[in-house]
């Protein structure tokens, strides 16, 4: 068994499509059935000829990607897809041979049927050296230094009984194919964060991380003692003495599991009862698909926020957070390149 990475699209704008029609698939704007060649060569040719302006190492990166889905991949093979709508991945196993789909709206023709075996594992299950594999850049390649098919596999086969979310130990190298290409540093800075987050900031205390946040875009906040706080985390609102608009009623949940639909209507009706204009939701865990429906209708009145959300809100108001924050989350802002995948 072979394990591959596949990123559904540089906005993950085809996690839906993936997780619901039970497939993978590429594009790379190339519009040939890749049956049609019988050697990597023949294929690269074919992109050279239809890609004059792109350079050699685009054309040789874009052509093992294809010949990666086309020929390598195998029925059985196991596919993990990282998520960018939330921290997570999802995992499954390639049910089919390579097709090719002559019709379709976003220009990935080249396409496997999986089934999915395992969704939403948080990236905290995973160890750090396994991160780092899994933020190569490209959109397609395969994953095994570390001995990371094994440990993926054991992660993924326990994950429906345990649930426990704790990393699986890390093994020596043993390899290094797809590991040696360029590393999404974006993706490991955010789990280096994640962690620490967890480590400052565990379950209840993640409140007194929104209260600065808040604080750093000039809210005034209250934060409820704790105990029984009628649905209420924090109430804030601009200006120095919080009599400013809008106001808001604040809601923080801890913990690793999404919260449902009851919660979200429990804080609209705290929000009446303190007179509050808006309500924000804050999920460690993210919230139900019932409550990820809501998100557009919710939009102008309570906003949700999942651990995604607060650590881009935590990078965007750095500078402005209280020094105490700033000392427990030592954090430097680097510049790097960004690569094309695709």
């Amino acid at each position: 068994m072979t394990l591959w990475l596949v990123r559904a699209g540089k906005y993950g704008e085809l996690e839906g499509t993936f997780i619901t029609e039970g497939r993978v698939s590429i594009g790379f704007n190339f519009e040939e059935n890749l049956t049609f060649f019988e050697t990597r060569e023949e294929l690269l040719a074919k992109l050279e000829e239809l890609h004059p302006g792109n350079s050699p190492q685009r054309r040789a990166n874009t052509a093992g990607q294809l010949w990666a889905l086309g020929r390598s991949m195998q029925v059985g093979d196991r596919v993990i897809v990282p998520l960018k709508s939330r921290r997570a991945f999802v995992v499954g196993e390639v049910t089919s041979p390579y097709l090719f789909v002559s019709e379709v709206s976003n220009g990935h023709h080249h396409t496997r049927e999986v089934r999915w075996i395992a969704r939403d594992i948080p990236r905290t299950a995973f160890d750090q050296d396994l991160l780092n594999s899994l933020g190569a850049i490209m959109t397609i390649c395969k994953i095994s230094r570390n001995d990371a098919e094994r440990r993926i596999k054991d992660l993924v086969d326990n994950w429906g009984q345990t649930r426990s979310g704790s990393a699986l130990p890390p093994q020596a190298d043993t390899d290094a194919d797809a590991e040696d290409l360029s590393v999404d540093l974006e993706a490991v800075a955010a789990d280096e964060i994640e962690r620490l987050l967890i480590e400052k900031f565990p379950r209840g205390d993640m409140e007194h991380l929104v209260k600065a946040l808040l604080e750093a875009q000039g809210y005034t906040v209250y934060h409820s003692p704790t105990g029984p706080d009628g649905g209420v985390d924090l109430l804030a609102a601009p200006g120095p003495l919080g009599f400013g608009s809008p106001r808001l009623c604040v809601q923080v949940k801890g913990g690793n599991s999404p919260i449902g639909a009851p919660v979200l209507r429990d804080l609209g009706g705290t929000m009446r009862n303190v007179q509050a204009e808006q309500g924000l939701l804050v999920s460690w865990g993210g919230f139900s698909t019932e409550v990820e429906r809501q998100r557009g209708s919710q939009f102008f009145n309570i906003r949700l926020w999942d651990r995604s959300d607060l650590i881009n809100e935590l990078l965007d108001n750095y500078e402005k957070l209280d020094s105490t924050i700033k000392a427990e989350l030592p954090l430097k802002q680097i510049w790097t390149v960004v690569r094309e995948t695709e």
